[in-house]
């Protein structure tokens, strides 16, 4: 069968309203529906000014949908290893997109000794109804990169001041999260040219690498910045339980793996427990493991109820759970919906219409979009 042909058949836009089903989430009733199907193992998903989505695949590709339409894969993508959990991973618009069309994408980068995450600077062109990726710069690489195909983070979050905030595994290699001077399991942030801030808590590379915000993570997969707070949340996977919910402050250290709620997958004891003095206890956590993946906060009309509380995405207990939050900004109750109806779920989106959007994680990946009954 010809490739060409082979994806347009994997492309299949169902009709949104052949695939609606009606549920509650305590007082509130959701509608669903399945915007797309066909996507290769989706990961990371962003709002265009148009109300378009931009939507990376796994596998190398980025594609655009609008129009009730999935775009042919966009030309300019850099090389991508795409082994184990690496691949083409996030994608985030710059804060000024609108007047510089410049966008972030973060990926498994191959190179010398293996692969490693790195972010790459590009500029949207949009003409005659096809897109394409042009000036593509690497504006990130790890410093370190191994065979290891686990642990590449991966979320991009562009902050107001033009800073890029984004988040790094420990590459399946624990002990690195503890290594300041490393840049694996650290929270990174720098300037849209890839150099370090000169408000970074490490710019003088005394104590720490200069692009380092914290240290001690597991494998972050959501971040945000948080409206309510105007402070950066993240959710990482935890070991054997020890899913965390942080807000990396600053030069701080959030313990793995030294410390965790989970356990080794063995079932032995993380080194020193749950607690310990110099390390950063999360905000929430998960025990057992839920595996979260893409987070964020409801900022939105249509579920007033929800404003400013927090959606996680997650794999293996395949559900989307809304962290609900009081006006202090702190996390006070869960619920936990469509667990098992859609499979296991890797990012969330809130629109600008206030619908939420999921991107499921399977071979045949589909958007799936959740409205306000009526």
């Amino acid at each position: 069968m010809p490739n060409i042909f082979l994806a347009a058949l994997l492309a299949v836009v169902l009709p949104a309203t052949a695939c609606a089903q009606v549920s509650e989430a305590g007082d509130v009733a959701l509608r669903t529906e399945t915007l797309a199907e066909g996507l290769e193992h989706p990961w990371g998903i962003d709002f265009l000014p148009d109300g378009s989505a931009i939507i990376t695949e796994r596998t190398g590709t980025v594609r655009i949908f609008a129009d009730g339409r999935l775009s042919e894969p966009l030309s300019g993508v850099p090389e991508v290893a795409v082994f184990g959990q690496g691949g083409l991973l996030d994608v985030a618009l710059a804060a000024d997109f609108e007047q510089s069309r410049t966008l972030f994408l973060s990926y498994s980068e191959p190179g010398p000794g293996g692969a490693g995450t790195a972010i790459a600077r590009a500029r949207l062109v949009q003409e005659g109804g096809s897109a394409r990726l042009e000036d593509v710069e690497v504006i990130f690489s790890l410093d370190r990169r191994t065979g290891e195909s686990r642990h590449f983070g991966s979320r991009i979050v562009p902050a107001p001041d033009g800073t890029l905030f984004f988040t790094i595994g420990d590459r399946g290699e624990m002990n690195r999260a503890q290594d300041p001077f490393d840049h694996a399991g650290s929270v990174m942030r720098i300037n849209p040219d890839g150099s370090a801030p000169e408000d970074n808590p490490f710019v003088d590379g005394g104590e720490a690498a200069p692009e380092i915000w914290s240290i001690g993570h597991r494998n972050p997969q959501g971040a945000v910045l948080d409206p309510v707070t105007g402070a950066l949340w993240t959710v990482e996977h935890g070991p054997r339980g020890g899913d965390e919910v942080n807000r990396p402050q600053a030069g701080r250290n959030y313990g793995w793996p030294v410390i965790s709620y989970g356990r080794h997958y063995s079932g032995q004891r993380i080194e020193r427990g749950a607690d310990a003095p110099g390390y950063e206890q999360p905000k929430y956590y998960w025990d057992p493991s839920i595996a979260p993946s893409g987070m964020a906060v409801y900022d939105g009309r249509m579920f007033p109820e929800w404003q400013g509380d927090f959606l996680v995405a997650a794999l293996s207990f395949q559900l989307l759970t809304r962290l609900e939050r009081n006006g202090s900004g702190e996390i006070t109750g869960e619920e936990r919906m469509f667990e098992g109806t859609f499979g296991r779920l890797r990012d969330v989106e809130v629109a600008p219409d206030g619908s939420i959007w999921l991107l499921t994680d399977d071979s045949n990946g589909k958007i799936i979009r959740i409205l306000r009954a009526e």
